[in-house]
């Protein structure tokens, strides 16, 4: 699904910004990352599972990339990914969305500085005291609470800095049609504020996908768990190995950001 932009909205757009580019085409550098990274993420994947099979690997590097228990932490890493990832839009999106109308903007640095500072906190800390305060909760909900909190700055920031960035004429174009200001927030901001909410929600899943490997210290799964039995029993194959597969979702999942925001991009922009 896409969001239009009323046509007289986008040519005043396309006059004032002049770029003489076709709307709608890829840059080369955009296409290479389009078509490019897929095929990393595959041929990454392809030499893994080769060496997985030629490696020499003794009797705990074995046990620990079997390929069940590989298979159970990529797939509980891609659920906490997406389950955080889900939650932070849903957050900080209306969030910032909020802190751009007039009656309450000027609480957006304060806002702001809040979501800074809870980012800039160590995420490992983060993770473990909000288990010891909520000892009721299992590991995976205190895990998703820490990523989504870990991962809603980028979102928020952006939000705001898309919506604020919206050419006011445009804006007073909508408004002198007789738009409601709701209809003018949903047919000339946001749309033109995507791409850059866009780039934040691009931005947010690469750390939740990195944070997401400390969850195996709460009991909450992830591929981290092949991060620390190769740290904590010496075993540097197992620990490269989920390093490697971490790098890979975290590729793979900004793609998929990429190619949602193609998805929903409006016409014209």
């Amino acid at each position: 699904m896409s969001l239009d932009v009323d046509p007289g909205l986008t040519e005043q757009l396309a006059a004032k910004e002049a770029t003489g580019k076709k709307r709608g085409r890829l840059s080369g550098s955009s296409a290479i990352e389009l078509f490019g990274i897929p095929v990393l993420v595959i041929v990454g994947f392809l030499l893994y599972v080769w060496w997985r099979q030629t490696a020499t690997l003794d009797s705990i590097e074995a046990s620990s990339l079997n390929w069940t228990e590989v298979r159970l932490e990529v797939w509980q890493h891609i659920k906490l990914t997406v389950v955080a990832s889900v939650i932070v839009v849903l957050i900080a999106v209306p969030l910032g969305i909020a802190l751009t109308r007039p009656r309450i903007k000027v609480l957006a640095p304060a806002v702001v500085g809040v979501a800074n500072a809870g980012q800039a906190a160590p995420s490992i800390g983060l993770i473990v005291l909000l288990f010891m305060w909520l000892s009721g909760w299992s590991g995976f909900w205190v895990a998703i609470l820490a990523l989504a909190l870990y991962g809603i700055l980028p979102v928020l920031r952006n939000t705001i800095t898309g919506i604020q960035g919206v050419d006011p004429t445009l804006v007073e174009a909508g408004r002198g049609l007789g738009w409601s200001n709701a209809t003018v927030l949903l047919r000339v901001e946001l749309p033109l504020a995507l791409p850059v909410i866009m780039a934040g929600v691009r931005t947010s899943l690469v750390l939740v996908v990195g944070t997401a490997a400390l969850a195996t210290f709460i009991n909450a799964g992830g591929m981290g768990g092949m991060l620390t039995a190769g740290i904590t029993l010496y075993r540097y194959p197992v620990m490269v190995a989920g390093a490697v597969l971490i790098a890979l979702l975290a590729l793979l999942v900004e793609w998929v950001g990429r190619v949602l925001e193609l998805l929903v991009r409006p016409k014209g922009i």
